[in-house]
């Protein structure tokens, strides 16, 4: 399966991760961490990554967490806004 349904993306919104598996939180919390500034990965939060994840799964998320934050703050500067790919009830989820 690809994508997130419109209850994981509310449950993201909303900080409900509990109902994602381990790996997937440790996922959201790696990109929180990303996000934040200064970005900071905890060595637990690194360690709790190790234990779902190779070394080489972890730059890929990583590598593709980093595109998206610098493609957000750079549309920020210039006030580009949504393009609409997203809206409730759309179905990306492929099963």
């Amino acid at each position: 399966m690809y994508g997130l349904s419109d209850e994981e993306i509310a449950a993201i919104r909303e900080a409900r991760i509990e109902a994602f598996a381990p790996a997937e939180v440790a996922l959201l919390r790696m990109a929180d961490a990303l996000a934040d500034r200064p970005s900071n990965v905890s060595d637990e939060l690194y360690a709790e990554l190790c234990r779902h994840f190779s070394e080489e799964q972890l730059i890929e998320f990583t590598a593709s967490a980093a595109l998206e934050n610098f493609r957000v703050r750079y549309n920020r500067v210039f006030d580009v806004g949504s393009d609409g790919l997203y809206r409730k009830g759309l179905r990306f989820k492929h099963q």
